[in-house]
């Protein structure tokens, strides 16, 4: 039990730094800086997309980082947990009633992608490499189209559906104990007053955050559960070499279809808890082909087959990207803000400080994250936690464990 807890410190941190982060983000935004966390810091709501996004990205690295099979149409299961949360809490799903529990179609939305993968992957597991990659980016594009234009699931090729007005709110917990269930929405989620007689008030926004959390947790250690098993070291052998695990006895295809549905499982878990908090689920934002690679994006920054890795480089590329692009509290506008007028103003070839703040980085976040992206992969081609994992010379938490253990000697 010792070493266990030993192994895991960095996930304790980790945690705990998420656990404590939204009210002590409160906290520092009382302070005379301020201006400067809003400005620079992510605020309670913005990590709440950080966390499902964070989920999907695991996702991905899950089958392509530890069995070397880069799924191009992983969008497609994501887009399957967030379309099925959002037709089952409309009674469009037959033999699910509305009133069924969120937790239970999340579930189900789960089975349906592994099911789903099963099928994907019974015809792109013939195919190795580029082959692979390319087969299952047509899957997912044949299934967008359908969502896009199949009215029953569809409705609006834009928007998506959207959850009903009379349909119940989505709540995490326990199925039918509303005691141990809370529900999810920044507006109509549940909300806590005087906690423990503490005089902590824990807003709607939070609860979801905290909830979502949980979620995200779960998963992320049946994720390194299954890793850490017999079945994930059949799975990194076949990353390594596959032709030698084929040799030695193992049915490489099923390890491979099963590897690939836990990945479109845990793929559905992340798209039913961003249909759920935003109570919609348009094509665009779940089946594109553009999602995927957001989870190549920051797997790549993260770490590919490091699992936590992705997670990492979501929080890092997300955060970077809502500096750049917010214009509420963003780096331009704190810039516009805080910069006196006359410097503003300064005219240097014709061109103000004003302009090249509106020109060169209002707006312009692509241009800045492309170059992070291209720098990563010429100097940091093994990702955040991948290098930390290279420099300590094992994974960051037992490498983290074993130095705690030292000093205390």
């Amino acid at each position: 039990m010792r070493s266990y807890v030993r192994d895991h410190v960095a996930h304790v941190l980790v945690v705990a730094l998420f656990v404590i982060y939204p009210p002590l983000y409160g906290i520092l935004l009382r302070t005379p800086l301020g201006a400067e966390f809003d400005a620079f810091l992510p605020g309670t709501t913005f990590l709440i997309g950080m966390l499902f996004l964070g989920l999907f990205a695991m996702s991905f690295d899950f089958v392509s980082g530890y069995t070397g099979y880069l799924s191009f149409g992983h969008a497609a299961f994501y887009g399957v947990g967030a379309y099925f949360i959002v037709l089952a809490a409309n009674g469009k799903v037959p033999g699910v009633p509305e009133s069924t529990p969120f937790m239970l179609t999340m579930v189900l939305a789960g089975l349906l992608a592994f099911a789903l993968a099963l099928a994907i992957g019974a015809v792109s597991f013939r195919l190795t490499g580029v082959y692979f990659a390319m087969i299952t980016l047509g899957f997912a594009q044949v299934v967008y189209e359908l969502v896009r234009n199949w009215d029953y699931v569809a409705v609006n090729p834009q928007s998506g559906p959207t959850i009903g007005g009379d349909a119940p709110t989505p709540e995490i917990g326990v199925p039918y104990v509303d005691s141990l269930s809370v529900a999810l929405g920044r507006l109509a989620g549940d909300s806590f007053e005087n906690v423990f007689g503490l005089g902590i008030d824990i807003s709607a926004t939070l609860t979801t955050y905290y909830a979502i959390g949980l979620v995200v947790l779960f998963s992320y250690f049946a994720m390194q559960r299954i890793i850490h098993s017999p079945f994930g070291r059949v799975m990194i052998a076949i990353r390594e070499n596959e032709e030698r695990a084929r040799a030695i006895g193992y049915n490489v295809f099923w390890y491979k279809m099963a590897a690939f549905g836990f990945s479109g499982f845990f793929a559905a878990i992340a798209g039913a808890l961003f249909a759920a908090y935003v109570g919609t689920a348009p094509p665009d934002e779940t089946f594109h082909f553009l999602v995927t690679a957001d989870a190549l994006i920051v797997t790549i920054i993260g770490g590919i087959g490091t699992l936590a890795g992705p997670f990492f480089g979501t929080v890092s590329y997300e955060w970077l990207e809502d500096i750049l692009s917010s214009e509420q509290g963003g780096l331009a506008p704190y810039l516009r803000a805080t910069l006196p007028d006359g410097v503003l103003t300064t005219d240097i070839a014709g061109v103000t400080v004003a302009d090249v703040i509106n020109t060169a980085v209002a707006g312009r976040a692509p241009l800045y994250l492309g170059i992070v992206f291209v720098l990563f992969v010429l100097f940091v081609p093994n990702g955040l936690l991948g290098s930390v994992r290279d420099r300590l010379g094992d994974t960051a938490g037992t490498a983290l464990g074993d130095r705690l253990q030292r000093y205390r000697r």
